[in-house]
């Protein structure tokens, strides 16, 4: 089968490989949709950043490696028990590979363990016709929701568990920063906790119409307005209660952290390398609390009950659905400045 394996930066090739040999307690799907995430993109660019050039300590793997990590599909094989799920069953995964026995496993935290990886970046992913996927990560997808759609539960579960992360409580102010597909995610998360206003700081203009399609109160430009006083002066002179950055760039975090009332959080569920330089009064004297939001922690579930309810339409992030073959174009696209907000491939048509 043909997939979609990372070398080094710059240098993501589409080849042959062998289809996943089934091991006890995995399963194989048949993938129906990948999603591209800015994390394959940094790869594709810079890395390796979240790849390990040396063995995984979970999955053993070693680049050459298959990404993709926002997979939707159908079980193929199965080796092993899992409530919900048998041969045929329609699926998603939770791509956080976990040992299952270090302290943050035991305590539920399996997002963060000791060991972890996610597949996609520690073990072969979804850019491809077939995926070997632990049963324990599987879910079952709802009937009434769309292959397409369940592709987008993963990344809309970023948001979710952002949102919780900032504690948003009904009723609050929050300030999204960004609204590419983390962004908007945080601003569906901050919805759905009762959030009374939603404000959103995002210079694309395409995506700021989708923020506001998904839900944000107002959309303003950092490049043209003073975010900070246009937010002030909607919450009553006092600042949004949250705020979510999901750029992980720190001139975001800052206008974010600057923004917040006496007493804010905020949540930083963007991801890069860089390093943030934070004025220590903004948070000392304002006891303002500033925490990471990593990925999920059974938040996809809930996605895609929310999604089968009708409570979630997750259509305006879809901007195309391509073939695998044009995979890198896609890549080198989506590393430059663009309009899309989530391509999903179909490794079913190459």
């Amino acid at each position: 089968m043909q997939a979609v394996r990372w070398h080094a930066a710059r240098d993501v090739r589409l080849e042959d490989v062998a289809e996943p040999e089934l091991l006890p307690g995995t399963a194989i799907v048949e993938v129906a949709f990948c999603g591209v995430c800015g994390t394959d993109v940094h790869e594709y660019a810079h890395g390796p950043v979240m790849i390990r050039p040396g063995a995984h300590p979970l999955s053993g793997a070693t680049p050459p490696l298959t990404l993709g990590h926002e997979f939707s599909g159908r079980v193929v094989a199965m080796d092993g028990a899992h409530p919900g799920i048998e041969v045929g069953t329609r699926v998603v995964a939770d791509p956080c590979l976990r040992c299952g026995v270090c302290r943050w496993c035991q305590r539920g935290e399996y997002h963060v363990c000791a060991k972890g990886g996610s597949i996609g970046l520690a073990a072969d992913g979804g850019l491809a016709p077939l995926v070997r996927v632990p049963l324990i990560e599987l879910h079952p997808v709802p009937d009434g929701v769309s292959d397409e759609h369940a592709a987008l539960a993963e990344p809309l579960s970023v948001g979710l568990h952002a949102a919780r992360r900032a504690q948003i409580t009904p009723g609050e102010s929050v300030l999204v920063l960004g609204a590419g597909p983390i962004g908007l995610a945080a601003v569906v998360g901050a919805r759905l906790s009762g959030a009374g206003q939603v404000f959103v700081s995002e210079p694309n203009p395409a995506r700021a119409e989708v923020a506001r399609t998904m839900g944000a109160t107002e959309v303003f430009d950092p490049t043209t307005d003073d975010v900070r006083t246009e937010v002030f002066t909607r919450t009553g002179r006092i600042g949004p209660d949250a705020a979510i950055d999901g750029t992980g760039m720190p001139v975001a975090i800052e206008l974010g952290l600057r923004s917040l009332r006496r007493g804010g959080r905020m949540a930083v569920a963007g991801i890069s390398p860089s390093e943030l330089k934070v004025d220590l009064r903004q948070l000392v004297l304002y006891e303002r609390t500033l925490l990471g939001s990593l990925g999920y922690n059974f938040d996809i579930p809930r996605v895609l009950d929310l999604m089968a309810s009708g409570q979630l339409d997750p259509s305006p992030l879809v901007t195309d659905v391509r073939p695998l073959s044009v995979v890198v174009a896609t890549l080198e696209e989506l590393s430059a400045p663009n309009q899309h907000i989530k391509v999903l491939l179909n490794p079913q048509e190459t």
